[in-house]
């Protein structure tokens, strides 16, 4: 790890929500909470990865959040961390999925350093 990884590390990225990130039992295209997951986990993966040594990636180890807002399928969904705590190889990230003015999600999420 390199020696930028440090907390108060902060980033962000927008995707666009697709009918494939709907659940399929749904009348209406919605963004599905595993879905959600995945682009928080994919936006603290990529964001913490110019941290990282040759070889260093991470893996999920814990998502804790809530889902109190729908994103429909064609809007756009801005996804932000901010690494809270770091113990060892052990991060700890404070996350928020906004749509336009509502608040689709806030919690945490975990991963760890892995290889090297």
């Amino acid at each position: 790890m390199k020696d930028s990884l440090q907390i108060g590390l902060t980033g962000s990225a927008s995707y666009t929500v697709t009918d494939d990130m709907s659940p399929p039992h749904l009348p209406t295209k919605v963004l599905s909470t595993p879905d959600m997951v995945r682009l928080i986990e994919m936006t603290c993966l990529t964001g913490v990865q110019e941290h990282l040594d040759d070889g260093e990636t991470t893996v999920g180890i814990h998502v804790c959040v809530s889902h109190s807002a729908p994103a429909a399928s064609g809007d756009e969904v801005d996804v932000s961390y901010e690494m809270t705590d770091r113990d060892r190889k052990r991060l700890v990230f404070t996350t928020r999925v906004v749509c336009g003015d509502a608040v689709v999600s806030e919690g945490t999420h975990e991963r760890f350093v892995v290889g090297g």
